[in-house]
C-alpha cells in the first residue's frame, strides 16, 4: 500500500513538473498610445476690435497699419496652418441704409511670430477675402506659442470719397475670422 501511495505521489509531481513545462509563465498584451489632433486658437482678449484711423492726409496717402503684438496664442500637436477670412466681401457702414462700403480686399493681414512664438513657421501677408487663406503654416506643434499680426488699409487715398458728411467719424466695419487646422 506504501507503494501505491508513493508510486502515486511520484506520479502527480512528475505531471506537476511536465504540465508546468508545456505551459508558460507569462503572457503579453498590446498598449496602444493613441495620439489625436488638438488645435486652439485664442484672439487676445484686448484686442478684439481693431480700428484703422484715417486721420490725417498722410494717413490717406500712404495707408494706415495697426500692429497687434501677441495678437493669437496657438496650441498644435504636431504641425498646422492658421486660416484667416473675412465674413464679407466688402466692409459696409455701419450706419444702416447708407450704401457705402470698402472692399475687404483693400485690407492686408500680416502676420509675424509673436513673444515665444514658432522660429520655422512660414508667415504670409494676405489681403482679406471671403475665401480662407493660409497665413501662417508650421510642420511643427507648440504649445501657447504667439503670432503677431498686423492690419494695413490702403493708401493711395483709396478711401477718399468713402468719408460721409455728418458721420464723424464714418466707420466700415467686417468680421474677421481665423481658423486652425491640422496639416
Amino acid at each position: 500500500m506504501k507503494k501505491q501511495v508513493l508510486a502515486a505521489i511520484v506520479g502527480l509531481i512528475g505531471f506537476s513538473s511536465f504540465a508546468q513545462i508545456g505551459h508558460t509563465n507569462s503572457d503579453n498584451v498590446t498598449l496602444n498610445v493613441r495620439l489625436h489632433p488638438i488645435q486652439t486658437l485664442v484672439v487676445n482678449s484686448g484686442q478684439k476690435i481693431v480700428d484703422l484711423n484715417y486721420v490725417t492726409k498722410a494717413d490717406y496717402a500712404g495707408g494706415v497699419t495697426n500692429p497687434n503684438a501677441d495678437h493669437l496664442t496657438v496650441y498644435s500637436t504636431g504641425g498646422f496652418q492658421v486660416k484667416v477670412k473675412s465674413s464679407k466681401a466688402a466692409l459696409e457702414n455701419v450706419v444702416a441704409g447708407n450704401g457705402t462700403t470698402i472692399a475687404s480686399e483693400s485690407i492686408s493681414v500680416i502676420p509675424t511670430a509673436g513673444t515665444g512664438g514658432f522660429a520655422n513657421a512660414t508667415y504670409s501677408e494676405k489681403k482679406l477675402t471671403t475665401e480662407d487663406q493660409t497665413i501662417v503654416s508650421s510642420t511643427i506643434g507648440g504649445v501657447d506659442k504667439k503670432i503677431s499680426v498686423a492690419y494695413k488699409g490702403a493708401g493711395a487715398e483709396e478711401y477718399l470719397n468713402n468719408y460721409v458728411a455728418g458721420q464723424n467719424p464714418t466707420i466700415y466695419s467686417t468680421q474677421v475670422t481665423y481658423t486652425i487646422v491640422a496639416q
